[in-house]
């Protein structure tokens, strides 16, 4: 109670507007709040404001938010990362103890890996959606983001739970994180990826994350390494799922029922000015091809509400869905989906927990990736997977790069291995002092 909590401008919120960082909800003020909201209100959490994020979560580095850029406080020139980037900056700068965030396909881990934080996807049900404003139904999951594992705990344990208002919702009790996350686990197996240590990753980024694997085998953990053979199919997989619900999804923003509308007055004027100039030109057939003004207020609305990366995956989703490419690209997907989900069984009956990076390399500078889309893409290579498989996964610090900016650990589990999965993280956090590194800004009369 009384504990200030930031949320992702995603959830509804009957109390102020909900935007998604988007023109097309620029004035939307939900009639409901979202049930994590619910909770965090009924828990008597101090809502202090809402996050930035990637427009409608679409993206890696917060810059695709038709309002602002979020900076990273570690360096204000670069990414905190996305599509949560304004909850893991927020927690970060010590705007806020704890945030909430969604992952879709790494939006929690990747800022908090870049920012410095602990940032935790939960299993996918294990958090009621109701009331978030849906990307890609099949991926999205609501989660804490944090100081350490033990707020991280705390808040995951307000908000989660079983919630008949979403059918995806988990009907099974939730454990005590907070009570039991000073529990050692004993003979913990711990999995490192073979395909996550490959050309691309930078050399201080696999230094760091190896070191922490070290600790857990001071701590007593074995270590072995897993393979998930089909991960290198996941990034390509996420990529016709994700945007294939995406463009189920947002087909409801019209400008009709709800979302921005473009002037009304300004289409009849521009229509009547293309019927002119038809009849002028004496072409009356085209006039059977002319829009009607709902039409035209639709593709308008549509046009000038969507930022150009939801565009964009609107585009890649239709595609992936139309008649032609159907089974060639969503239904394969699926079915890449369903080896990828069996990889991690098979890991899973060897080891408790699997460990990786969290991203390839430290947060990039801002602007670095705008023109190529498919390096940002790329920026979820380890994160995807667990979205793919349902996993529970956490990112939390455990090194510095040369130049200051933080590196972080991944660590995945089983279905609702949660208290396993928070037991280990607490494990390496004790261990270790990277929780307690702040950015500059926050003690701005110390050097980094």
């Amino acid at each position: 109670a009384g504990l200030p909590v930031a949320v992702k401008d995603v959830l509804c919120d009957s109390s102020t507007l909900t935007t998604c960082a988007s023109r097309m909800l620029a004035d939307y003020r939900p009639p409901y709040d979202s049930t994590v909201v619910a909770k965090l209100k009924a828990a008597d959490a101090v809502l202090i404001g809402r996050t930035n994020m990637d427009e409608f979560a679409m993206g890696g580095s917060t810059e695709n938010s038709a309002f602002q850029v979020t900076r990273n406080p570690w360096d204000l020139q670069r990414t905190p990362g996305g599509s949560s980037g304004g909850a893991a900056a927020c927690v970060a700068a010590g705007m806020a103890p704890l945030s909430i965030g969604t992952d879709t396909g790494g939006s929690i881990r990747q800022p908090a890996g870049l920012c410095g934080v602990v940032g935790m996807k939960p299993t996918y049900g294990r958090v009621s959606r109701f009331g978030l404003v849906a990307f890609a139904s099949s991926l999205d999951q609501v989660g804490p983001l944090a100081r350490s594992t033990q707020d991280t705990a705390l808040l995951l344990e307000t908000i989660a739970g079983h919630d008949p208002q979403d059918a995806t919702s988990l009907d099974v009790p939730v454990p005590a994180y907070s009570a039991t996350i000073d529990q050692p686990l004993a003979n913990l197996r711990i999995g490192i990826v073979r395909e996550h240590f490959a050309e691309g990753l930078d050399p201080e980024v696999e230094a760091a994350v190896r070191e922490a694997v070290a600790v857990y085998e001071s701590l007593g953990a074995t270590v072995k390494q897993i393979s998930l053979p089909h991960s290198k199919y996941a990034v390509a997989t996420y990529y016709v799922i994700a945007p294939s619900e995406a463009s189920s999804n947002l087909a409801r923003y019209d400008g009709v029922h709800y979302g921005y509308r473009s002037d009304e007055a300004a289409i009849l004027r521009e229509l009547a000015d293309e019927r002119k100039q038809i009849e002028a030109n004496g072409n009356r057939a085209a006039l059977d091809d002319l829009d009607t003004p709902l039409v035209r207020m639709y593709r308008r609305s549509r046009a000038e509400g969507f930022g150009p990366e939801v565009k964009r995956r609107i585009m890649l989703g239709a595609y992936a869905l139309s008649a032609g490419y159907y089974d060639a690209y969503y239904l394969k997907a699926l079915k890449v989906r369903r080896l990828i989900r069996q990889d991690f069984d098979t890991a899973f009956a060897e080891v408790d927990l699997v460990a990786s990076p969290v991203t390839a390399q430290p947060a990039f500078r801002l602007g670095q990736m705008a023109n190529d889309p498919l390096a940002m893409y790329l920026v979820d290579l380890y994160t995807v997977s667990a979205n793919l498989a349902g996993l529970p996964g956490i990112s939390l610090p455990c090194g510095m790069s040369s130049n200051g900016l933080p590196i972080g650990l991944q660590l995945l589990a089983p279905p609702l291995a949660e208290e396993t999965l928070l037991r280990g993280a607490h494990m390496f956090e004790q261990a270790t002092n990277w929780k307690d590194c702040r950015p500059p800004i926050c003690n701005p009369n110390e050097s980094p």
